[in-house]
């Protein structure tokens, strides 16, 4: 595989630091390495394979040095002005935000789904929904073989997916203190309710699973609806997945295409207790899929539990596959 100019945008935060660990465990081939963040955290020190590098502020000529690929995690705002940029240099950028993802002409990947959609984009990729990139990896392999007819969505969603903010809430609250980052306390509760809310009484987060999950089928017939909940889990969303499909089908057959699924893990041994925990996938990069069971109140219907570390492949390592995948048609 040939060496890249690697930029990395939002280098300091939480799904930034992880692009490095993630770039490092990987063994991704870097020729160059440029990190940005903000003016606040410009000047930070960070260490990537026993060399230190100096967090530059990010700024409209950032993208004039040799940046082959640029991984972004600072936020839609700053995608917006600054992926564009980067694209008018020449740089192929791979966005972990929400501000491109239903812009028809930027492709929605996840390497185990589509990677094909790759080969339209024309400088800009972007990187789907936490919670949407984990429930699409079984989901695309049963579509294909019994046609999804309809998905109903329920989420238990870590903290982490809020940041660093997040997780403080869950430890102050966990300690007594006040809640800073969410609209209600989180240790010991559920709070049904991630992102704002839009004027068809469902939240941002909801939409985003709805409206990703079919454009990354390809799909606009699906039949979607979802309830997004914020837990009191540090790492790993969970996602109840009932779904009806217009063809019949065999247990047995729907656990044959899943094992062959690259990146996905079956765990669904009810005799002995075993299906996916968040405490159990954490730090792995892996989908896991358990409780796979037939709905009994539809003729063609299944219920699965999805889980997976949000940081990693709900984010940085979904990013950093992205970019393998783009050294191909470098």
């Amino acid at each position: 595989m040939k060496k890249a100019n690697i930029g990395i945008v939002g280098a300091t935060g939480m799904v930034g630091r992880t692009f490095l660990k993630v770039l490092e465990e990987r063994n991704f081939p870097i020729d160059n390495l440029y990190l940005f963040s903000s003016k606040k955290s410009a000047g930070s020190k960070v260490m990537f394979k026993n060399k230190e590098y100096i967090v530059e502020e990010l700024k409209e000529d950032s993208f004039t040095k040799d940046i082959d690929i640029a991984l972004f995690s600072a936020g839609g705002e700053i995608s917006k002005k600054f992926a564009p940029i980067a694209k008018e240099n020449g740089v192929i950028v791979v966005d972990n935000s929400s501000a491109w993802r239903m812009n028809q002409e930027v492709p929605l990947v996840v390497p185990e789904v589509n990677p094909e959609d790759l080969k339209w984009h024309d400088g800009i990729i972007s990187n789907p929904n936490c919670s949407t990139i984990q429930s699409v990896v079984p989901l695309k392999v049963l579509h294909d073989a019994f046609k999804i007819k309809r998905i109903i969505y329920s989420t238990y969603q870590a903290v982490s997916g809020s940041g660093v903010e997040g997780i403080s809430d869950l430890e102050n609250g966990i300690n007594g203190g006040e809640n800073k980052k969410y609209p209600h306390q989180i240790a010991f509760n559920c709070i049904p309710h991630i992102d704002d809310f839009m004027d068809n009484l469902y939240t941002k987060e909801e939409m985003k699973m709805i409206e990703e999950t079919k454009k990354i089928l390809n799909d606009q017939n699906i039949r979607v609806t979802a309830t997004t909940v914020r837990v009191p889990v540090k790492y790993g969303h969970s996602v109840s997945m009932n779904i009806e499909f217009e063809r019949d089908f065999e247990l047995s057959k729907i656990y044959e295409l899943l094992e062959n699924v690259d990146g996905l893990v079956i765990m669904d041994d009810i005799q002995n207790n075993i299906y996916p925990m968040p405490t159990y996938v954490q730090d792995k990069d892996e989908v896991y899929v358990g409780r796979i069971r037939r709905d009994f109140s539809v003729e063609n219907g299944i219920n699965m539990w999805v889980v997976a570390d949000n940081i990693r492949k709900g984010a940085a390592t979904n990013t950093v596959q992205i970019a393998e995948l783009i050294l191909n048609y470098l």
